[in-house]
């Protein structure tokens, strides 16, 4: 019987779905779906992280997972496609595919995503005559291509839904609808809209297309939203579904910047107003955000870590309580799903700022309470019941009357997650300390290669090392004479640069004078820098440097980087200033350690010891991989900026040196309208110093660590850190819901004697419960890592929570009088506990 069950499942697997849709949803074999996404980018995490990765996002809720295909990743240069390691996209949907989820593919082939270039190749900068992202001949051509090798791809694979494979939605454009976007291309954009869209329908996918933030889309393809809510939205025409591709579930990190992070009770709130009011498909963005390795994050300025604040942590840990509360969200939202997919939503006023979205047939009937007050609770009266309602909040109500989820009343754990520093003397099991044993080769100043170029005047840098390469020097002499205005041999003056960004580095006579750095605002700068000359010829190298290419904006391929100048000699003796700009430059695209491959760790030219904090020097040391099987990360603390290589693979650029503003982090409330600078930590500090390294690319020994340090700094500072799980927490009131557990999936029914419970769970199979460190039944204050008991609390509790859960990998108890006694008659009591695993 399961060979014939197997059998069946295959054969109906190879025939295939078909995907259409109407107005209320996405219909899969001709049933309307109520579906939950997540954006999980396949290059930004590893081959074997990915099954992880999927799992955790499948026992989360998630029914879809969503991906960006990156064009320039796959073809760097014109006609080379690369589909390797963690560029391999098929494999990538094939294991999307084995744990039961549907895919959306969003070809784009623009993505934005604070990736270099917003995903285009810089190839295409330089055919003759092309103009990106509009109705342009060239550009058409290049992205009709690109699209239909992808295409292509999935269709020889059978990944399309109609061909029995995951793909059920693709993506064509990406944002161009956005109002500082399309309107800047004038009239010839909406003939690419219509071109687009006929052009990727005419690839015969079997499965709908969309275009986000495109009010103008064209039928047949659907306009969907992005935003941190999209409850008001409406798509352009009548029988199309109302979608939200993009629900922000967090904000990416600038290098100068604070950490952003939103609360789930905030990202709860807008998905369940989304799915009150209209909506059936909703993608987090994102749901694991991973790691910018390389040079791939845009920007500029975006950091290495694309962590996101995602239910998923950069690492791929679940963050808790977000992964845990968006979870039961998704059970309460699917246990609504009948009543969601037969007809449209009512909406009712309960009350200044509450209403009832209700969802009613004759067998049917779901409904959502929402309290819009920022600041107020409230007290609703619905079906002859009272609901009291905090403010910014949503409850669901599956059957019309029993609560099952409130988005503001968590049930679910919170995680406490710290990075461990060990440093790397610590982690070798042989007397040979590596924290001391380093080598190094020092990076020429100016001009090494044999390929430099003269050129009179200023170039503009990425059209002069196509982005093969962060670094460009400028190089000049100046001849200083007796009889010219300049201060007597030995003394100062000042040198004026403008440069479009993004970092610069100035050296006189092979000495470091100054820097100037943009930031992720304002990337171009002026600087005034201090320098002294000396009589006879000087040797003036400026290296300039990206860090990331632009990836949003009308025309944002246009937008230059380098010293475009003036470049002036100011503060003469007479008052004058001398303008290099047009004189004579020499170019040098690179390092010469570049060129040599001194990334991988080979060549001969390694010195033994490091020179103390010396800029532009290359580092190598020998490690062991830390023990066990927790995420590893190295702490950068010590060094300036540069990049840094594990065996060869880039974890991309390091900043440490770059401090986020003393200001701006406060506590941050979940209620009201969220936004990019509302909730921010870090404040004053690195905005990142710990770098991801995959465990997939580490040996067990003689891994070779490479950095390239620009600024100086002290390589024997760095350490490895390992993430580690803190403490567990719960904190639950007898008002919140009852755990999702305790409902039915059909009728949506209490189970017997149930109650609101605190569920404890240790993240590794093989870990039990150790401790309690904290357990208060009453008026507990605080939050996890930091509680106290109030006023209120029961003598019992911690012995009752150890006898419950010490041995033990979970635990659940009841939040309630019957077990704790009543220590506070007439109060509403909670229980909050912190355990530690081992």
């Amino acid at each position: 019987m399961k060979r014939l069950l197997i059998v069946s499942f295959l054969v109906a697997a190879a025939v295939g779905v078909n995907v259409t849709y109407d107005h209320r949803a996405l219909v899969i074999d001709g049933k309307r779906r109520v579906l939950v996404s997540g954006s999980i980018h396949y290059p930004r995490s590893t081959p074997d992280m990915w099954p992880g990765l999927i799992q955790k996002s499948k026992e989360g809720g998630l029914d879809v997972i969503e991906t960006y295909v990156f064009w320039n990743l796959h073809e760097s240069v014109r006609n080379q496609y690369d589909f390797e390691g963690r560029k391999d996209l098929v494999k990538f949907v094939k294991l999307v595919a084995d744990a039961g989820l549907y895919v959306h593919l969003r070809i784009g082939p623009y993505v934005c995503a604070e990736w270099n270039y917003g995903g285009f190749p810089l190839w295409l900068h330089f055919i003759p005559g092309i103009e990106l992202r509009t109705d342009n001949e060239p550009f058409k051509a290049e992205m009709k291509r690109f699209t239909a090798k992808i295409v292509s791809m999935m269709k020889e694979e059978n990944l399309y839904a109609s061909q029995g494979g995951p793909i059920i939605l693709s993506q064509i454009e990406n944002e161009y609808g956005n109002s500082d976007i399309e309107s800047r291309y004038g009239p010839a954009a909406k003939s690419y809209v219509k071109w687009a869209a006929s052009m990727a329908t005419y690839l015969n996918t079997g499965v709908p297309w969309v275009m986000c933030q495109q009010r103008d889309a064209p039928d047949p393809i659907i306009d969907t939203c992005n935003g941190f809510y999209c409850d008001g939205y409406k798509p352009n025409a009548e029988n199309k579904p109302t979608m939200w591709t993009e629900n922000w579930t967090g904000w990416f990190l600038s290098f100068g910047g604070a950490v952003p992070y939103r609360p789930v009770e905030d990202i709860a709130y807008a998905v369940a107003r989304f799915y009150q009011r209209g909506g059936t498909f909703q993608n987090y963005y994102m749901y694991h955000g991973g790691t910018n390795f390389g040079r791939t994050s845009g920007g500029p300025f975006i950091a290495t870590s694309y962590d996101y604040d995602a239910p998923l942590d950069e690492y791929g840990a679940p963050r808790q309580p977000k992964w845990g509360h968006l979870k039961d969200l998704h059970k309460a939202i699917k246990l609504c799903e009948e009543a969601l997919v037969a007809t449209d939503p009512t909406t009712t006023s309960l009350g200044q700022n509450v209403e009832a979205g209700v969802y009613k047939t004759s067998s049917t009937c779901a409904a959502f309470l929402a309290n819009i007050d920022t600041q107020n609770d409230a007290t609703a009266e619905f079906n002859g019941n009272s609901y009291h309602l905090p403010a910014w909040s949503v409850s669901i109500l599956p059957d019309c009357k029993n609560v099952v989820f409130n988005t503001a009343k968590i049930n679910s754990m919170t995680t406490i997650r710290r990075f461990v520093a060990t440093s790397f003397r610590d982690e070798l099991s042989y007397s040979k300390a590596i924290s001391s044993d380093w080598s190094y080769v020092s990076e020429p100043v100016g001009i090494s290669s044999n390929d430099a170029f003269n050129k009179q005047g200023l170039v503009e840098q990425i059209n002069t090392t196509a982005d093969q390469s962060d670094y460009l020097w400028y190089s000049v002499s100046i001849e200083i004479k007796g009889d010219e205005p300049f201060l007597h041999d030995g003394s100062q003056t000042t040198l004026h640069v403008k440069s479009l960004g993004h970092v610069l580095y100035l050296f006189i006579n092979g000495q470091l004078e100054g820097r100037a750095i943009g930031n992720a605002n304002h990337p171009d700068f002026s600087k005034d820098i201090p320098v002294t000359l000396k009589h006879g010829k000087n040797k003036l190298d400026l290296l300039s440097l990206t860090v990331g290419l632009q990836n949003y904006g009308a025309f944002f391929d246009k937008t230059g980087v380098g010293i475009t100048g003036p470049v002036e000699l100011e503060g003469l003796t007479d008052g004058s200033a001398v303008d290099l700009s047009s004189q004579q430059w020499t170019y040098q695209i690179g390092l010469k350690g570049e060129a040599l491959g001194l990334n991988t760790g080979g060549s001969s030219l390694w010195v033994s010891g490091s020179p103390e904090s010396q800029p532009l020097t290359w580092y190598k040391t020998i490690f062991d991989a830390p023990s066990g099987d927790y995420p590893i990360a190295i702490d950068f603390t010590g060094m300036g900026k540069g990049e840094a290589w594990v065996n060869g693979q880039s974890i991309g650029r390091y900043w440490p040196d770059y401090i986020a503003p003393v200001s701006g982090c406060s506590d941050c409330s979940y209620k009201g309208s969220y936004s990019p600078t509302k909730c921010l930590k870090n404040c004053g500090k690195p905005s990142q110093k710990l770098y991801h390294v995959p465990q997939s690319w580490l040996k067990s020994s003689g891994n070779v660590l490479v950095l390239f340090e620009e600024i100086g700094g002290d390589p024997t500072k760095i350490s490895f850190a390992t993430q580690e799980l803190e403490s567990l927490c719960s904190r639950v009131s007898e008002s919140n819901p009852l755990p999702m557990e305790a409902w039915s999936q059909d009728k949506s029914t209490r189970k017997s004697k149930s109650k609101p419970r605190v569920s404890l769970e240790c993240p590794h199979p093989n870990q039990v419960i150790s401790s309690i460190k904290f357990a208060s039944f009453g008026t507990p204050q605080g939050k996890c890592g930091s509680f106290s008991h109030g006023e209120c609390q029961s003598t019992d509790a911690l012995s009752i929570l150890e006898k419950a859960c010490i041995g033990s990998r979970t635990c659940s108890i009841g939040v309630s009088t019957t077990t704790f006694g009543d220590p506070c008659i007439g109060v509403v009591k909670s229980l909050a506990v912190e355990a530690s695993c081992a």
